[in-house]
């Protein structure tokens, strides 16, 4: 087997809960190096890694094969590119990048470099989005007429933290998720309109989103609010046969930031499950959830990587995304239906 040895840029949350132990996990994946401003948090973690100041020192370290880029937003793009630039494979951590331009040059720059470039959708592994393509796939709810997607939380007072600040709020933070679950299992819109606020006092950016992604025969929702003190719902997914509402989130991301090495015997186990009606008969199941594994994103880059398999997110669907996600600032900003 191949060793494919990575580089990681930045060990905040992203760095230290989503890359850093999945790479440790993944057969065949060594964590070489990784930039940080901060030496001791990486080694209250991983003691004895070696930590180099900036990207450029990183670039030249020998046996860096891939380089994930977990840095600030407004540098994704910068990073990325100069990975490629030296030969390198680059993951990077959504969103692609802050502008439609910026992603793609990124892609641009992957295809002449003739190196891998993949994005970090993970939630793509979740175990509720599993249910729910199993759900679609079996013809459970028939044809979908509306479908809504929330990512809301209880965090009435800002942290002040960078990510809170960032250009667009939370239709750039948690908006590329909800996005890229909807874009992959409808496709592009034919139009978005998005509702931007800040909801918050002191928030220094848009704590709150609602997004309509007009489809010919359906309606997409996507929801978003830092203050619901009821924040369980996750899916109500509607269907010319039968309806599909989901509470709780996939556990994955709480079991690894608490500690725990991902793969361990319930890893991915969602006990909340699911509740499906039949519209005809008003009958209701509790619907068992398919297994989340984020494994499942780095193995299948692993093994693109080797030439064995396809790019588990590759460029051209980030930058579906990333056509959405820039449609929605402008209509937010011209309070009207932008087409795509």
């Amino acid at each position: 087997m191949q060793e494919i040895g990575v580089g990681l840029i930045g060990y905040g949350l992203a760095g230290r809960a989503f890359h850093a132990p999945y790479i440790r996990a993944t057969p065949g994946m060594t964590l070489r190096a990784v930039v940080t401003r901060d030496p001791a948090k990486v080694h209250a973690d991983l003691p004895g890694m070696l930590v180099v100041p900036d990207v450029a020192t990183l670039l030249a370290e020998p046996g860096i094969d891939l380089v994930v880029v977990a840095s600030p937003d407004p540098l994704h793009a910068a990073h990325a590119i100069a990975a490629l630039e030296a030969g390198k494979h680059a993951l990077i951590d959504k969103p692609f990048a802050t502008s439609l331009a910026d992603a793609r040059r990124v892609a641009e720059a992957g295809e002449t470099s003739g190196k891998l470039v993949t994005i970090f959708q993970n939630r793509r592994w979740d175990a509720d989005f599993g249910t729910l393509r199993r759900l679609i796939a079996d013809g459970s709810l028939g044809e979908i007429v509306q479908f809504e997607s929330h990512f809301d939380r209880w965090r009435p007072t800002p942290t002040g933290l960078w990510k809170e600040a960032r250009e667009g709020g939370a239709w750039l933070d948690l908006g590329p998720h909800l996005v890229d679950q909807a874009v992959l299992l409808f496709g592009q819109p034919v139009g978005v309109s998005l509702d931007l606020a800040t909801l918050r006092g002191g928030a220094p950016s848009p704590d709150y989103f609602h997004a309509v992604l007009r489809y010919e025969r359906h309606r997409v929702i996507l929801h978003a609010t830092k203050l619901a003190a009821q924040h369980g719902l996750r899916f109500a997914v509607h269907g010319t046969r039968a309806s599909w509402i989901k509470h709780g989130s996939d556990p994955q991301e709480a079991a690894t930031l608490a500690g725990r090495a991902p793969g361990s015997e319930d890893w991915g186990t969602d006990p909340i499950q699911g509740v499906l009606t039949i519209g005809d008969t008003g009958d209701t199941y509790p619907v068992p959830n398919e297994r989340g594994d984020y494994r499942v994103f780095w193995q299948t880059l692993a093994d693109a990587i080797r030439g064995n398999g396809a790019n588990p997110v590759p460029a051209s669907q980030a930058i579906a995304v990333m056509e959405v996600l820039d449609a929605g600032l402008r209509s937010a900003a011209s309070r009207s239906e932008i087409a795509l």
